[in-house]
């Protein structure tokens, strides 16, 4: 699987992990940064992760900051754009499932690297379940439009 990853300084270190977590399990992983931890704003890395995962349809996003609220709803300003935040395992299965996510968000100060994986590891396992949440994925792309 091909994912952007990006942050603000606030998901930096987390960041990091997730990359070269996400490239020991065989990934491809575009780092759109930021790669030091000066002051940046987070709506400025969700638009480039959302633009290239738009570009790039078959890839996934993730985006990290320190709660994972901003980034999830800078990101959802994008038509096409479905960015969930997730705590755990179940939200990043249900994310995958019943909305067809494409963009995975969370919080450097919400999770820890152990939490972070099982996230993970429940995003790439997990696809659109299709049938009745069609509809739903529809209305949701609906609004924007």
């Amino acid at each position: 699987m091909k994912f952007y990853i990006a942050t603000d300084h606030a998901g930096i270190d987390l960041k990091d992990y997730t990359v070269e977590l996400l490239k020991e399990k065989g990934h491809e992983v575009i780092d759109l940064g930021p790669f030091s931890k000066d002051r940046v704003d987070y709506p400025d890395y969700a638009v480039k992760v959302s633009e290239s995962v738009l570009g790039d349809p078959t890839s996934q996003g993730i985006l990290i900051c320190g709660s994972g609220i901003g980034m999830s709803m800078a990101a959802n300003r994008h038509t096409g754009i479905r960015a969930a935040l997730c705590h755990d395992a179940y939200t990043a299965m249900v994310a995958r499932g019943h909305n067809d996510a494409n963009i995975l968000c969370f919080g450097e100060r919400i999770v820890g690297k152990g939490v972070a994986e099982s996230i993970l590891d429940s995003w790439i396992a997990s696809s659109f379940d299709g049938g009745r949440h069609c509809g739903r994925v529809d209305k949701i792309e609906a609004i924007n439009a």
